[in-house]
């Protein structure tokens, strides 16, 4: 009896985080449709394992079937809400593949993924300096040094998660404060970092934003 309600709970749980919207926070949307399939088969299955003679009460419980219904129980009372900053200084900030670049897109059309891809590939802050920007991302703290603006690139879901960012150099009196998502418009700068000139994000408007429905870039 409790493994039947076990697989259809965890059933229930992979298809409303499917069309919910749960798990654009957790993995990549071309895995969506894999999770919802898996969560048919799992009803399928505990259909198939009903018990034809009606309930019978085992005189010993099987506790980890037990546990894994509690599990999925709290899974679905309790929605995620990973903090993106947190994850991020966990893990390694090193793009291992460099997509092909699009260098025809206008400066004011670039993500942040966009332009912080195209910083590591034209390193040279004078190529950029002026250029229009128009950016959204959450806030990083940088230990001994200013927040970024960042994102997070996953391959297939928060496990393998790659944060990148932007220095901004934020106004004077504005606190950026950490898993906040802003969206900011301004322009391409030039700074001196630890005896090194690098780019930095010079705002001119800077607004609260919600968290995307879709946080995670490919």
């Amino acid at each position: 009896v409790i493994r039947v309600v076990a697989l259809a709970l965890w059933g229930v749980v992979l298809l409303q985080s499917s069309l919910s919207g749960r798990l654009d926070l957790l993995l990549r949307g071309v895995f969506h449709p894999l999770v919802a399939l898996s969560g048919v088969l799992l009803l399928l299955l505990a259909a198939l394992q009903l018990p034809r003679g009606g309930w019978r009460l085992r005189e010993r419980l099987p506790w980890p079937w037990l546990l894994s219904s509690g599990m999925a129980l709290a899974v679905l009372l309790l929605p995620p809400n990973p903090s993106f900053s947190q994850l991020a200084a966990n893990r390694p900030a090193q793009l291992e593949v460099e997509p092909a670049l699009d260098f025809l897109l206008p400066p004011a059309q670039r993500s942040l993924t966009d332009w912080v891809r195209l910083l590591r590939s034209q390193p040279d802050p004078a190529l950029h300096d002026g250029d229009p920007v128009r950016i959204s991302g959450f806030v990083l703290p940088q230990p001994g040094d200013r927040p970024q603006l960042a994102r997070l690139l996953v391959r297939c879901c928060l496990a393998d998660a790659t944060p990148i960012g932007l220095p901004v150099r934020w106004p004077k009196g504005f606190t950026a404060q950490a898993d906040q998502w802003l969206a900011i418009e301004g322009r391409m700068g030039v700074e001196n970092e630890a005896g090194q000139q690098r780019s930095v994000v010079l705002p001119e408007r800077i607004r609260a934003i919600p968290r995307p429905a879709r946080p995670l870039e490919p």
